[in-house]
């Protein structure tokens, strides 16, 4: 249970109550996520938006790289609810998510390729406290990814870092969208 309650649909308003509806057809269940920012409406909407934003835009690495980095991060800050619900994202996207039990050993797991390790490793190094990126670590991502690319893992790293931070602070943990849920969390550390 987080921290503040949900918001219960009836209280949610009309516009909100669509997006909720829509949310429950889509994942099976109102992430927790939504019904709690809706406490403030103006961050709600806003974090909607963003999220529209962010889910067209990136278009430059193979999604299953950004979506292992994404992933990774859920792990190591240790919001369960990301990776709850991270692991069913892959899933409806036609991902592997049986490889994700084995994401500790990726630097050495045959199931892991070379931009997927590289992807991963950066995602421990931005999400490590302190951080410990590299300047070598960034001119082999750039030579592997591109600029374009570079660009859109940091981002999708650093918005894994933000969510996942203010799911734990909030208490909200994973509603069980995926079993894939049971890989051990904190990793990387």
């Amino acid at each position: 249970m987080p921290r503040i309650p949900a918001v219960p649909e009836y209280e949610a308003g009309f516009f909100a109550r669509l997006v909720l509806r829509y949310a429950r057809r889509r994942f099976g269940a109102v992430p927790e996520p939504f019904a709690v920012a809706l406490h403030n409406r103006r961050v709600f909407w806003a974090s909607l938006v963003a999220d529209a934003a962010h889910e067209w835009a990136p278009r430059s690495l193979p999604k299953r790289v950004r979506e292992l980095a994404v992933y990774r991060a859920a792990t190591v800050v240790g919001c369960s609810w990301c990776v709850d619900f991270g692991a069913m994202l892959q899933r409806l996207d036609g991902l592997d998510v049986e490889r994700l039990r084995h994401i500790d050993d990726y630097a050495t797991d045959p199931r892991y390729d070379r931009a997927e390790r590289l992807a991963i490793a950066y995602a421990d190094a931005m999400t490590a406290q302190p951080m410990t990126v590299t300047d070598d670590q960034v001119a082999e991502l750039e030579a592997e990814f591109g600029r374009t690319g570079l660009v859109e893992l940091t981002h999708a790293i650093a918005l894994e870092n933000m969510r996942g931070r203010a799911n734990h602070a909030l208490g909200i943990t994973d509603q069980g969208f995926d079993a894939a849920c049971a890989v051990r969390l904190g990793a990387g550390r």
